[in-house]
């Protein structure tokens, strides 16, 4: 049966939106074929750099006839009557069947060709796409995430003609912008669209770039004895910003080592989209990195390794001139500084937050057997990196910060664990605190949040703090 070979080619999409945009044109395309009255066997999206997909499988050439009855008026009722059921039908006296005295009318309608119908379902489409942000290009009235360039249709092997905002529908598509040719690729099928795609080096779908990174990744980690570090939400973005993704080992001096492995990973992750690695042999970070690129370079991959170096030792050295002046400013000035952070509108700022949970924490912490000093610390600086300059560039490490602080700072450990897991849980998932000075920090700052809420009529929801 016939197959219907959607593409519509843009200039880059937001890695975040790829996957979600692949989802939608599935949900579009499956309710405007069905509203349409088709059937099919398969339907396929892949979301990708440049390029939305959709591949439906099984679809008829044409839907079916329908015949539909109707049943009217008495053949002995009014004129008036029987012109009304004519106007509603369509049909003459002659043309209407007269059963028991009863007239009825047989409406027969011709199936309708299905490539006949695509042109005006990808209109649709393509005009009604929920992208959480879109633009306008050119004169034209179009809204997309990117300009489009082109738009590939066929329909059993054939160009479904039609034009969406000046961008005519045609056969051909375009591979790899540095690494292929710069031919257009004319397709035929959506095995031959897929297989000249790779040769252009351009891999459709992202479960093969995911594939390739983490194989690639792997083994360039393993040739140097090293292990490296997964992550699925970093490899779900930057499977989304390569067609042909290319792991490349890199460098970074040694003594940024000394700074605490998240602070590391996440100038790594969130800045450049790099990958930590491993070195088993200590235990812990090895001071370098992969970066995914989106060319196989002739070098091998040393420049761009060598110059993503370069560029991580200025995130570093930003990332160790935090961790060095937060230590130099210290939990008391925080503690001043969170007096002015506003907590919620209605419930004041943060420093009356922590003096709440003080408050709470020594009738809870009884039955656990701690108290004294170690308990009111831990409850007061809790919330003190919230105002560290560390905490501000990596709002991911609240708790963590102030877990190293802590200790370097030299504040017992079982007070440094109480500032970096009384956050938790935060989720189903997550795991649960048994530290009887961290229990009873975690379960003052979770009261709090639940007693106040409750205060103001905010009902908290869900199975994660907000507001953690």
């Amino acid at each position: 049966m016939p197959q219907l070979l959607l593409e519509i080619f843009s200039e880059e999409i937001p890695a975040r939106m790829q996957q979600g945009a692949a989802r939608d044109l599935e949900r579009m395309a499956s309710e405007r074929l069905k509203a349409a009255g088709l059937s099919w066997d398969a339907l396929t999206t892949f979301g990708g750099p440049r390029r939305l997909t959709l591949v439906v499988e099984g679809l008829p050439a044409a839907t079916a006839d329908v015949e539909e009855e109707l049943k009217g008026p008495r053949a002995s009722a009014p004129p008036q009557a029987l012109e009304g059921f004519l106007r509603k039908t369509g049909l003459t006296r002659e043309q209407l069947e007269e059963r028991d005295g009863v007239l009825f009318a047989v409406i027969r309608r011709q199936g309708q060709s299905t490539a006949a119908m695509i042109p005006e379902m990808v209109d649709q489409i393509i005009r009604a796409f929920p992208w959480p942000k879109s633009m306008r290009w050119g004169t034209g009235t179009l809204r997309w995430v990117r300009p489009i360039k082109r738009i590939l249709c066929l329909f059993d092997g054939a160009v479904v003609p039609f034009d969406v905002d000046g961008v005519q529908s045609d056969a051909l598509t375009e591979g790899h912008r540095f690494m292929g040719s710069g031919a257009v690729l004319r397709v035929s099928d959506f095995a031959d669209y897929r297989r000249q795609l790779e040769k252009a080096f351009v891999l459709l779908d992202v479960a093969d770039r995911k594939l390739r990174i983490l194989d690639a990744a792997k083994a360039v980690c393993a040739e140097r004895g090293l292990s490296l570090v997964d992550d699925d939400g970093l490899l779900d973005e930057v499977a989304g910003l390569a067609e042909w993704p290319t792991p490349i080992l890199g460098d970074m001096d040694p003594q940024f080592l000394a700074l605490p492995p998240e602070v590391i990973r996440l100038s790594m992750k969130v800045h450049q989209k790099y990958f930590a690695v491993r070195d088993p042999a200590r235990d812990g970070l090895a001071p370098n990195f992969v970066v995914v690129a989106n060319v196989e370079a002739s070098d091998g991959g040393q420049a761009l390794a060598a110059g993503n170096s370069r560029v991580l030792s200025a995130r570093l050295n930003d990332a160790r001139f935090f961790w060095d002046e937060d230590q130099k400013v210290g939990f008391d000035a925080w503690l001043d500084k969170l007096k002015g952070v506003t907590f919620h509108a209605k419930l004041g700022t943060m420093a009356e937050r922590v003096e709440r949970i003080t408050g709470k924490v020594f009738d809870l912490a009884g039955p656990l057997g701690v108290g004294g000093e170690a308990l009111r610390d831990a409850a007061v600086l809790a919330k003190a990196d919230l105002a560290s300059s560390m905490v501000g560039e990596f709002p991911e490490l609240q708790g963590v910060m102030g877990g190293y602080y802590a200790r370097a700072l030299s504040y017992p450990d079982a007070v440094a664990d109480a500032l970096r897991d009384h956050y938790k849980p935060q989720g189903p998932n997550d795991a649960v605190p048994t530290a009887a000075l961290t229990v009873a920090v975690a379960l003052a700052d979770k009261l709090d949040t639940l007693a106040s809420f409750f205060a103001i009529d905010e009902k908290p929801t869900g199975s994660k703090d907000p507001y953690a």
